[in-house]
């Protein structure tokens, strides 16, 4: 049975899974005409992780709404955050949808990327064989005396070292102790929970559903930690200078986002689906990853939320303080959104973007 398990778990996280910045409102003055047929179509290249966290690409390209936007999108897959940021620097990609704390990090780094759109917020944390937890419910104390595989440069390794901060556990080995074993990649963090020498590891979609379904407990997910509330995770990110040169492109661009969000609110048998094209595990984990309530794909910027994120990144350590207001723009998400929300007045779901955009901005 336990052998069973262990290649059940080896064999989803052998899936092509991967490893959550722009000079602000600079909008074109010639913004296209509603409603207006874009008859050519701009090649555009997307890069992206495979993962059920960044289902709005997926959406948008499947059901046509790059098209509509007279964007002839490619979809790229990466493998970590730093092939991806490579990828915009090099102008092999338009736009890549890096995690919020890498994203952060490069660009106190020098690298003059901007973040313009959100793909996911919360989604992510750990798991604990079950061993260690026969007689009561995981919480982080359980980690004490554990190896923990994580990911350098994360949103689950920078929550981590908080957690482990809040409740006086200290960094190392011993028994007394949490020996943190870092790995270059997600996928290479989980898959070492199938070995001996790892206890407990970090997730991100969809490895939470793939965990449970192998026997691992829930030590937290990030949404039901108060400090990590409306968590910001994967963000949209471009090269500043395109987002200058090209911004009619990046509306657009954004206006199909926000297309594919409404379509993930209100379509939930033909979201999975599309999904799996891309993600390829059972129907039903990929249902819980996105439809289960511990994550939300929203294409919001969540300036306020990640503005406190990066003071965190500070705190603890991950990078030196700079001016995020230099590498963030809201501007073009709003102006895609009003546009949408012109089109279709009544519409509930794209007033609720609406609503969360003027409560997070």
């Amino acid at each position: 049975m336990l052998k069973t398990k262990a290649l059940s778990l080896f064999i989803y996280a052998s899936i092509t899974l991967g490893g959550a910045f722009i000079p602000p409102n600079t909008m074109a003055a010639d913004e296209p005409v509603l409603g207006q047929s874009v008859k050519e179509q701009t090649p555009f290249a997307l890069g992206y992780l495979t993962t059920t966290s960044h289902l709005l690409a997926f959406i948008a390209k499947e059901q046509g709404y790059f098209a509509e936007e007279g964007l002839d999108v490619e979809l790229i897959p990466f493998a970590s955050a730093g092939e991806l940021a490579t990828g915009l620097e090099v102008g092999k990609l338009d736009v890549a949808l890096i995690g919020s704390v890498p994203s952060l990090t490069f660009q106190s780094n020098g690298h003059d990327l901007t973040i313009f759109g959100g793909a996911m917020s919360n989604g992510h944390g750990y798991v604990i064989k079950p061993e260690f937890v026969k007689d009561h419910e995981p919480t982080v104390e359980d980690l004490k005396g554990r190896n923990v595989a994580s990911v350098k440069n994360s949103i689950q390794d920078l929550e981590l070292l908080i957690l482990l901060k809040n409740h006086n556990l200290e960094i190392g080995e011993g028994p007394d102790k949490v020996n943190i074993v870092y790995f270059n990649s997600q996928k290479d963090a989980f898959a070492a929970l199938q070995g001996k020498e790892i206890d407990a590891a970090s997730f991100f979609p969809p490895f939470s559903s793939i965990a449970q379904a192998n026997g691992y407990k829930v030590i937290y997910h990030c949404k039901d930690v108060e400090e990590f509330k409306n968590q910001p995770c994967c963000r949209q990110v471009a090269e500043s200078s395109a987002l200058k040169s090209k911004p009619d492109e990046y509306y657009r661009f954004e206006r199909a986002f926000i297309k594919a969000y409404h379509y993930f609110k209100s379509e939930q048998d033909g979201t999975v689906k599309i999904v799996k094209k891309y993600v390829d595990i059972d129907p039903e984990r990929i249902r819980f990853e996105v439809y289960g309530g511990n994550s939300d794909s929203n294409p919001d910027p969540d300036k306020i939320a990640t503005t406190q994120l990066k003071n965190q990144v500070v705190e603890a350590g991950y990078t030196k303080d700079y001016d995020i207001d230099k590498f963030y723009n809201t501007e073009i998400y709003q102006k895609a959104l009003n546009s949408i929300i012109n089109e279709f007045p009544d519409d509930a779901i794209y007033q609720s973007l609406k609503d969360h955009f003027d409560k997070y901005q």
